[in-house]
């Protein structure tokens, strides 16, 4: 059958196909490394949401994905115990549960032996954080309980009492309020432990329990033996605010982030140890001048391998770094390969305990790298190399128990993320250590096949105006040439620190591509994965270096015989946004510039960010000022488009607003006297530093995509209907 014209060549022809595509996201191995199962995301029947749902991948790629789970509310976070029992997160009803029950993210269980799914745990304030022995029937979850509760069954209590009376105030004694996208308190996340042994699974109860008196909360806490005795390991407080945590392979042993307050209303990450049987906690590390995170523990238990991070200052940037200590405290933490010029990720151990994966940027990609240990720890030396060749970056780390083969996703901007195994064994068979070859990965048979991308992706370098290496990623159309010149799209990434090397369904260029749009992605100074000098570069100093630098990149591509260098427009998010306003203040060079989540004033910037302590870190209020796009507002002569959401608090809407009414009012474009303007404001009241419902997402596009046509292309913009 031949193509109908109004078939899409490509779902990034049409956003109501681009929506749709599913999307892979989390992936686990069972303990014996026999069995892989990853999160997909699907859009609703109405099209207005994502559900997930848990399918299982064939480790050795031959058998086709299958979906193990299936609801309205959706399924996440799985993890295996150690019987092959799969444990996930949902809010769907519960089966044995009451009609009118309230919608929480309850812990599931569905047997390794087949039958349905039953719930385990459903705490009034939900569950996450889930984690599982490898050796044990240990398990710990987290969930949020209000502060002056003593147990479960007390939280419940309260919880009615608020809900019953309508109050949602909270009283603050501390900072931060808030985080990225939600009001912090009044609950407060606690760690439980439970013992999956103790569970049982009756057919059938023979009477029913006696009524409870009226107007008392719900008992969540054991409902005899069918679901997990919670035990409270952290007790009430806000040390657990956005943590990490590892439970020990035999379950005795959980180690957290513990979140301690610093002069100036900071907080500062350590880590604790808590002994899972009587609740003891003490401090594991606790450094001064450095947060703590991604902790993980030894298989034998002996070790803590976790992240380090340097508290900055305006004039020095952070340094990651992996460190070691023993998990009993008996030695001070050591950093390990303090000489390799790479930020780690949280790292996972091999089985045997002689090294440690890790996930880095590297150049424009995040490879797979080992540490291994040449020598007795934590004093020997310590060799680094990369892993894995592939042109991508890698997730979700999960090595076999033989030490032979890695499962991870893998993403890149050729591809979404997608299963893969990597072949641990030859690598190692490959040489000595420091001097063997990385392998590629092999692709698993997922859930989702990738799209077919609409144009070609390549790789552009120049020299910065200080002898600095800056390269970037182009995706241009397939047919485009010097006859046929595609018109430019500067994309600068947010952050700041952090890399375009990874697949972006918020910011997608194909959809630009597809349009007929080469999407310039560059990485600046202050970039990760080109070693500490080039952070330090644009350090404390947002306006010069990362400036320049998207100018010499800029110069480098329109220099291509492919480009047409009098079409082009600049677009960014978050700090790109940011960078977007610098860059419309500062040259006239583009016909457009699009500015998303963006920050404006940065004296009114860091005050009211979520964690304004963080950016007192970062510049002095001299610094902020010198290097703030509100002060050369003047000088914009460029159109501009400015989309903001006003449930962002890491960027609060004030800088939006604030944008707005001073390009009108102040710019070199301004509004004129009865009110018209090129510019114009995409404002979102329901969403956040992100959009992330699906047709919001579309609208997102839509308007971008026609402000580009009208001020770029010189064509008339075609507006969505649904703005009204």
């Amino acid at each position: 059958m031949s193509e109908s014209p109004q078939t899409p060549q490509t779902p990034f022809h049409d956003l109501d196909q681009y929506v749709a595509i599913p999307r892979l996201a989390g992936l686990t191995a069972s303990p014996d490394g026999t069995r892989l199962v990853a999160t997909l995301q699907t859009l609703d029947g109405e099209r207005t949401a994502y559900r997930t749902a848990l399918w299982e991948v064939d480790p050795a790629g031959e058998a086709p994905a299958r979906r193990l789970t299936r609801s309205a509310k959706g399924e996440s976070s799985a993890t295996f115990t150690r019987s092959g029992d799969l444990l996930f997160t949902s809010a769907r009803p519960d089966p044995d549960g009451k009609d009118g029950d309230e919608p929480r993210s309850a812990l599931w269980l569905l047997p390794a032996g087949g039958g349905e799914a039953r719930v385990v745990a459903a705490p009034q304030g939900g569950v996450s954080g889930l984690l599982a022995a490898r050796e044990a029937d240990t398990v710990s979850v987290a969930s949020s309980l209000l502060p002056s509760a003593k147990d479960l069954k007390q939280d419940a209590e309260l919880r009615k009492a608020r809900k019953d009376q309508k109050v949602s105030a909270i009283l603050h004694t501390g900072y931060p309020v808030r985080y990225w996208d939600h009001d912090l308190g009044p609950d407060e996340e606690r760690r439980f432990a439970g013992d999956l042994a103790a569970l049982v699974d009756d057919p059938a109860v023979p009477l029913p329990k006696a009524p409870k008196a009226e107007g008392s909360a719900a008992d969540d806490t054991s409902a005899e033996g069918k679901h997990l005795d919670l035990r409270d390991l952290t007790g009430a407080g806000k040390h657990l605010a956005d943590h990490s945590a590892d439970l020990s392979a035999d379950g005795t042993t959980l180690v957290t982030t513990w979140s301690v307050s610093d002069a100036g209303a900071a907080t500062r990450g350590t880590l604790a140890v808590h002994d899972v049987a009587t609740g003891e906690r003490r401090v594991l590390v606790d450094d001064p001048d450095a947060d703590a995170g991604a902790p993980r523990i030894s298989p034998d238990g002996a070790w803590v391998a976790y992240v380090t991070e340097s508290i900055s200052t305006p004039d020095e940037a952070p340094v990651v770094r992996l460190a070691l200590v023993p998990t009993d405290g008996s030695a001070d933490p050591v950093v390990l390969a303090d000489d390799w010029d790479r930020w780690p990720g949280r790292p996972t151990w091999l089985p045997d305990g002689s090294g440690l994966l890790v996930q880095a940027d590297d150049d424009g990609r995040g490879p797979v790298f080992l540490l291994t240990f040449s020598g007795a720890l934590p004093g020997g030396d310590v060799v680094v190399e990369r892993v894995t060749s592939d042109d991508a970056v890698f997730s979700d780390l999960n090595v076999t128990p033989d030490g032979a083969t890695l499962f991870a996703l893998r993403s890149s901007y050729a591809a979404p993320a997608e299963p893969v195994r990597v072949d641990l064994a030859a690598f190692a068979a490959s040489g000595a250590p420091g001097e063997r070859t990385p392998v590629a990965a092999t692709l698993l048979r997922s859930p989702v096949a990738a799209p077919e991308l609409p144009g070609t992706l390549t790789e552009i370098e120049t020299t910065a105006e200080d002898g600095t290496r800056v390269r970037a990623w182009l995706a241009q159309p397939a047919d485009v040439g010097p006859e046929d010149k595609a018109p430019l799209l500067l994309w600068i990434h947010g952050g700041p620190l952090g890399s375009w090397n990874a697949w972006s369904w918020r910011w997608n260029p194909w959809l630009m591509v597809a349009q007929g749009y080469a999407v310039l992605l560059p990485d600046p100074a202050l970039s990760t994965g080109y070693g500490q000098e080039f952070v330090q570069r644009g350090w404390g100093a947002w306006g010069k270096a990362p400036f320049t630098d998207l100018m010499a990149i800029t110069d480098a591509a329109e220099a291509l015989p492919q480009i047409d260098e009098t079409r082009t427009a600049a677009m960014g998010g978050s700090f790109g946004g940011y960078m977007a306003n610098w860059v419309a203040g500062h040259t006239d060079r583009f016909q457009a510039v699009v500015t998303h989540a963006s920050l404006w004033a940065l004296d009114q910037f860091g005050p009211t960010t979520d964690a304004s302590f963080y950016w007192a870190r970062e510049m002095t209020p001299e610094m902020a000022l010198e290097n703030s796009p509100h002060m050369s507002v003047g000088e914009i002569r460029t159109p501009m488009l400015v989309i903001h959401g006003d449930k962002d608090y890491r960027v609060p809407v004030g800088e939006g607003l604030r944008l707005w009414f001073e390009l009108l009012t102040k710019s070199g474009l301004p509004a004129s006297d009865d009110g018209e303007t090129v510019h114009r404001f995409l404002y979102y009241p329901d969403e956040n530093h992100w959009i992330l419902t699906p047709q919001n997402a579309k609208v997102w596009y839509q308007v971008v995509s026609a402000f580009l046509a009208e001020q770029v292309l010189g064509e008339e913009p075609e507006l969505p209907t649904t703005l009204g």
